[in-house]
Order: C-alpha cells, then sequence, then structure tokens
C-alpha cells in the first residue's frame, strides 16, 4: 500500500495526517496560503517544518487541500513547492472547500460550509463542487468567520461600543492600543489572522449580549449571504467544519431552526473525513 500525506491547510494552520499502511502520524505546521507566501516560502515551511517530522517516511502520494488553490495559477506555484521537497511523489493540490465537502459529505450530497479563520461554502453533489457562493477574503467577505468576528470585536472597542465591564476586560486581556491594532492589520503580514485572534475575547465573555450579538450577527450574515441562497440548502443537510463553527455550534443550531433547515455535521476539522476518504 502506498504511503500517503494528506493536509488541510487553512490561512492560520495546516494538519498533516500521514498513512503508512495502518499505521497513522498526525501534526500541524503554519498554514500555507498562496495569497500570502511565494513558492520558496512555501519550500521552506515543507522542509523546516514538515520534513523532520516525516522521519525520513518519503510519502508516494501527497493529497494536500488548501485555501487559495481555487484557481489553477496558485495550484501550479503550490504544487511547485511540493516538487521541489519531494521529487518523487504524485502530487494533488485542490482547495480547501473540496477538502471540507469530502470530509463532511464523503460520497453523499450536501451542503458544506468552512467557518475558520475564513469562510466558504459550497453546493457538492458526492463528486464534485457543483455550485460555490463567491468567497471574497477577509475584506470583502468571510462572513461568520473568525476574521469577521474578531473585526467585529476590534470595531466595538475602537468606537467604544463595548460597555465598561467588557472595555476592561479586553484591555486585560489584550493589554493593546489603536496604534498597536492599525498597525497589524495595515501594515504587518497575516492581518486576517490577527483578526481571527479575537475570536478568543468572544468565547471567553459568552453571555453578555453585546458579545452573543457579534457572534449571532456575523453567523447570520453568512447564512443570509450564503447559505440562503443554495436551494439544496431546503432539501440537504448544511454541514459545517472549522474553529468557529464547532465553536459556536449552539449558534449555527438556533440559526439552522429558525430558517428551517436542517444542521448536519459539524467537525473542528477536516482532517480526519480526509483520512478516511482517501483510505
Amino acid at each position: 500500500m502506498a504511503i500517503k500525506l494528506i493536509a488541510d491547510s487553512g490561512s492560520t494552520k495546516t494538519e498533516w495526517c500521514l498513512l503508512n499502511g495502518k499505521k497513522k502520524s498526525t501534526f500541524k505546521t503554519q498554514g500555507i496560503s498562496p495569497y500570502f507566501l511565494t513558492t520558496e516560502q512555501i519550500q521552506t515551511i515543507l522542509i523546516k517544518e514538515l520534513v523532520p517530522k516525516l522521519k525520513n517516511v518519503k510519502p508516494a502520494e501527497i493529497y494536500f487541500y488548501g485555501t487559495g488553490c481555487s484557481n489553477a495559477t496558485n495550484v501550479n506555484f503550490v504544487k511547485k513547492a511540493f516538487k521541489l521537497v519531494f521529487t518523487k511523489a504524485k502530487v494533488q493540490i485542490d482547495h480547501d472547500l473540496m477538502g471540507a465537502a469530502k470530509a463532511l459529505c464523503g460520497n453523499k450530497m450536501g451542503v458544506a460550509c468552512i467557518l475558520g479563520t475564513g469562510s466558504n461554502s459550497c453546493y457538492y453533489n458526492g463528486k464534485k463542487i457543483i455550485k460555490n457562493s463567491p468567497g471574497l477574503g477577509y475584506v470583502l467577505g468571510d462572513e461568520g468567520s473568525g476574521s469577521y468576528l474578531g473585526k467585529k470585536v476590534i470595531q466595538h472597542y475602537l468606537y467604544g461600543t463595548f460597555d465598561e465591564d467588557l472595555m476592561d476586560r479586553f484591555n486585560a486581556l489584550y493589554n493593546t492600543s489603536v496604534s498597536e491594532i492599525l498597525d497589524a492589520v495595515y501594515r504587518q503580514p497575516f492581518p486576517n489572522r490577527y483578526l481571527a485572534g479575537f475570536t478568543k475575547f468572544l468565547v471567553e465573555n459568552r453571555g453578555h449580549f453585546m458579545i452573543e450579538n457579534i457572534i449571532e450577527d456575523g453567523i447570520n450574515d453568512f447564512f443570509f449571504n450564503h447559505i440562503y441562497k443554495y436551494r439544496e440548502s431546503w432539501t440537504l443537510p448544511i454541514h459545517f467544519v472549522g474553529s468557529v463553527a464547532f465553536g459556536f455550534k449552539d449558534v449555527l443550531k438556533e440559526l439552522c431552526n429558525s430558517y428551517e433547515i436542517k444542521l448536519g455535521t459539524v467537525l473542528k476539522s477536516p482532517i480526519d473525513g480526509l483520512v478516511k476518504y482517501h483510505s
């Protein structure tokens, strides 16, 4: 049986699983996104962070599902980085949405959604993606994602919308300033990751009406702009994967009830589903 290396990569982290016969090894590296990294930078991540964890095992087949790998140009330069490191392996690069669909639906029809650092969704017919609501990235879209919710937290803080109690809690947790926040968002690399980091504040302050409003409104924006527009949503289960989806599962359930649609599987990460699919 061929040794397989399977990966699911978002902007923040990549989860890997090495399948060597019946033996499974899992590990993590930083996220690999063609929107933020060059071929050379991806190659460096693979050499420095991934290869040492493989412990001289050479995969024959690599299946990489990553954010930003939805067009041929991005796929080609991610593939080039892999081929430079794993010269003899068969390499298949696909986007993270296909990875989510396979992990959540397997070979069945369904609507598959990602709510992690970013967000995306599709109607999957059991073999391929038939419809995809446009993913516009963290500046124009990513409704319901960590970066989208984190942006709302920052806005509430900088505009002074939070009440005194939440302002104090925010200052105690982050000890930052307006200039530091603006610098991180507009000048530093990976602003989407930075913004997504503020979802921690939402998790730690559940129950406060302002916090609940941010979570519910942000995820509802995803339902209204994306899920609501698939007519398949009314007949098929809606599946979710990602840290935001998993962390706010109760909100997903409430929104599905209010939209009168069926909530399917909710996973924190697609990697286990992908391992099952490729096994």
